[in-house]
Parts: structure tokens; sequence; C-alpha cells
């Protein structure tokens, strides 16, 4: 359990850095600060939110595998997941220059979560839903599995990574975009 109160403290002081433009208005607001002090914040902090946030949880070598555990050292700490009670398991895509990076996002029972970016470790993740899939014809709990999740670990049709991807472009623009619109309007532009 202390994996999953160090990531949520994480989570935390990432989320609290994409807010920190709305502490600069205030203290503009009250004569404290500059007029554009929520335009000095808000760039930097979305460049930092937006980057970080989405690696909090992903996978960093030296990892390792027990028959029932993914254990892996992330940027808040190693995390043990139970691939015997996996919950949830979606896709998270991001692009960089001119390549897509793709990690599975994967949360157990007892809420630790982990971003699988390994060949190594979708392996054991795919096997370990083959097995729970299975096993939920025998009336267990099945994870809930997103469509482009199952297509990227080959466990469902190819078609379920186009919208995905597309909603993956477009959804973070349209919110850095927003953010910024956001900052400036804050500081008074």
């Amino acid at each position: 359990m202390r994996s999953v109160a160090r990531a949520r403290r994480g989570t935390a002081l990432v989320v609290t850095v994409l807010l920190l433009p709305l502490g600069g208005y205030g203290l503009a607001r009250a004569g404290l600060a500059p007029e554009s002090t929520p335009i000095m914040l808000g760039l930097p902090s979305m460049i930092v939110g937006f980057v970080l946030l989405p690696a909090l949880c992903e996978e960093r070598a030296p990892y390792r595998h027990s028959s029932s555990h993914l254990i892996a050292r992330t940027m808040t700490g190693e995390r043990s997941l139970d691939l015997n009670r996996i919950t949830t398991v979606r896709l998270l895509t991001t692009f960089a220059t001119s390549r897509t990076y793709r990690t599975l996002l994967v949360r157990d029972a007892d809420g630790v979560g982990l971003g699988i970016t390994t060949e190594r470790s979708r392996r054991k993740l795919r096997r370990a839903i083959e097995r729970l899939d299975a096993n939920a014809a025998r009336c267990a709990a099945a994870p809930h599995v997103s469509r482009a999740a199952r297509t990227h670990l080959g466990l469902g049709p190819g078609r379920g990574l186009v919208g995905h991807t597309v909603l993956a472009l477009l959804v973070p623009m349209v919110s850095a975009s927003l953010y910024v619109i956001a900052v400036l309007r804050l500081g008074g532009q």
C-alpha cells in the first residue's frame, strides 16, 4: 500500500504544478505579484505537467517477474502488480517527433497501477489476461480491458487502434490549447 500512497503523492504534486497559475492569479489580484504571474507560471507548468503526469507510473529497468507478480521501478518507487487480481487495463498513446509511444496502464485490486512498456512485460500481461478471461467463464470477475488495449496486446481485432490513436492525438492538443487560453485569460492578455 506504500506504493499506492507514493503514486498518489506524485500525482498530487503534478496536479499542483498544473494549478500554479491559479495561485499566481490570486497573488496578482491581491497586488502581491505582477499581473503576468499566471503566464510566467502557466507555460512552464503546462510543459512539466503534461510531460510528467503520464510518466509517473511507467516501468523502468531493473524489473523483476514472478509467476503472479510484475515488480518494476517507477518514478515514484517500486511497484508490485498482482497479475491474478487485475481490474483494469487501458492503453495510453503519446507522440514524439517521429514516433508513437504506447503504454499499457494496468491497475490491480489493491489499487497499484503500473505503466507497462517492455515487450517482456506485455507478454506476461497478455498471458494473465487470457488466464483471467478463461476463469471469467467459471464465474470469476474478468478484468475490464479497453478495446485499444486488447488490440495492442493482440487479443482483439486490429481495427481498435485507429479511433484510439486519433483521440490520443486530438485530446491532448485541445486540452493544452484550452489550458493556454485559460492561463492567458488569467494573466489579463
